[in-house]
């Protein structure tokens, strides 16, 4: 039994799941080197949410954020998130998109790619997988862990022999929800290794409160790599504790060997970080709170964040209880769907609406109808044809490749973003998300313009 690797994650789920994703680059640079040193198996640092927010929240180029981080950490692999044919964003991308993004992102220094799609249909990643292996960076794939009746150890089991078959070199259970028991655990991470040798990682969130148990009995079977975040970003709706998890297991066979006077100070600086966020109300002690209720509902901490938001906007706080029971209900019907984006803000929209229409099914959301006519993929089970008559009328469902009626797409997004973009990194940023990347690009080019009429300016005032 060797040692237990740690990916470290504050530096994108951490912070995604705590303070909205809101770290600054500026934020992180100071205490990258002592990260570095710590002796992590990998960093996660982009991806995910990491990158609309840098554009539409921080005015920050993520591209540019990924070559700082890169300068600054030698020893340690940088690893990133992306949802397959989605990319960093809430639909299917053209291929040729997703090939140019892929690349840019190994080539500015992502060691180990992160593909998962949220209704763990491998065809929705084959592309993404095609294209990591043949840039040469680790290609981990990772099955969104849910519970259903066809959702079985077997289910996953079959699924993890697609990924070793398409070239995978690591799997992970991605467990969004925090919803994955100790024992159960124990039994998935022992089944898998008897199917195969690639490495295993598992990923969860505390927010059930069973996250740290968890990972032990993970850690017991067998595990090869976990995913902590450093103490101040970690818990509640994170995951659980980097040092509490390493100080638990020194002496064990299972020792990760971290440097303790290393996480030490990144926790130190990370507390005196989250002053600012705890003082403009970015961090709500609301996330560090643990909720059982999440392995009855399998609803992500996140998810039931923004559920409270939506019935408060509504004035229909009072039925809140009754929108939790009805998310299993819609993920029933809708064939047990994985609660992870984009398909957990879908079901949520969809059981608000169910509830407060006074009719289920009454108000139907454009992505419920896309999704039932397989513009995301397969389900894991079959929706009935009468719910699907209800949703989509008399509307084909389509059964190939949702991304095989996309056309490729880049040189039309080079083309609508015009002079603005002044780079490929620019148009891939504009291709994902077009208002906020264009908002960004035209302050970018505002901002450079007066900069240069100020240093005319100041040619003309200064004496010779």
């Amino acid at each position: 039994m060797s040692k237990l690797k740690i990916t470290e994650t504050s530096l994108r789920d951490g912070h995604q799941s705590l303070i909205a994703t809101r770290l600054t680059t500026d934020e992180i640079l100071p205490i990258l080197s002592e990260m570095d040193k710590a002796g992590f198996y990998s960093m996660e640092v982009w991806g995910g949410a990491t990158f609309d927010t840098a554009l539409r929240f921080l005015n920050e180029d993520p591209w540019e954020r990924l070559r700082k981080i890169r300068a600054n950490v030698k020893n340690t692999k940088l690893q990133m998130l992306s949802r397959g044919q989605n990319l960093l964003g809430y639909k299917n991308y053209p291929d040729d998109v997703v090939e140019r993004f892929l690349k840019n992102a190994i080539f500015e220094g992502i060691d180990i790619v992160r593909l998962f799609d949220a209704l763990n249909d491998f065809r929705n990643l084959k592309k993404s997988i095609d294209v990591v292996k043949k840039e040469g960076a680790h290609c981990q794939c990772a099955i969104s862990y849910t519970k259903s009746p066809v959702h079985t150890v077997d289910y996953y089991l079959s699924l993890i022999k697609e990924f070793e078959n398409a070239g995978a070199d690591s799997i992970c259970i991605k467990d969004m929800s925090g919803i994955l028991l100790p024992y159960e655990a124990y039994d998935l991470v022992k089944s898998i290794k008897v199917v195969t040798n690639l490495p295993l990682e598992l990923h969860t969130h505390c927010t059930s409160g069973v996250a740290q148990m968890t990972m032990l009995k993970a850690v017991e079977a067998g595990i090869d790599i976990v995913d902590t975040a450093i103490s101040p970003l970690s818990s509640g709706t994170s995951q659980p504790a980097t040092e509490s998890l390493a100080l638990s297991l020194q002496g064990t066979q299972w020792d990760p060997q971290l440097d303790f006077a290393r996480m030490n100070n990144t926790a130190d600086h990370f507390k005196e970080v989250l002053k600012k966020y705890q003082d403009n109300g970015t961090f709500n002690t609301k996330v560090l709170m643990t909720e059982p209720k999440t392995l009855q509902y399998q609803i992500p901490g996140g998810m039931l964040s923004n559920m409270i938001y939506q019935m408060q906007t509504l004035n229909a706080s009072d039925k809140f209880e009754a929108v939790l029971a009805e998310v299993p209900r819609v993920r029933e019907d809708l064939g047990y769907p994985p609660l992870v984006t984009p398909l957990s803000q879908m079901v949520g929209a969809q059981a608000v609406f169910n509830v407060i229409s006074g009719g289920r099914y009454k108000i139907i959301p454009t992505e419920i109808k896309n999704y039932v006519k397989g513009m995301y993929g397969k389900p894991a089970a079959p929706i009935s044809e009468e719910l699907k008559k209800q949703i989509i009328g008399n509307d084909d469902v389509i059964t190939v490749r949702p991304a095989d009626l996309l056309s490729d797409g880049f040189e039309k997004f080079k083309e609508e973003i015009g002079s603005l973009a002044k780079s490929e990194q620019d148009v891939l940023s504009y291709a994902l998300f077009p208002q906020v990347a264009r908002d960004f690009l035209q302050k970018r080019q505002d901002t450079k313009e007066t900069m240069s009429e100020d240093m005319s300016e100041d040619m003309y005032t200064e004496p010779f």
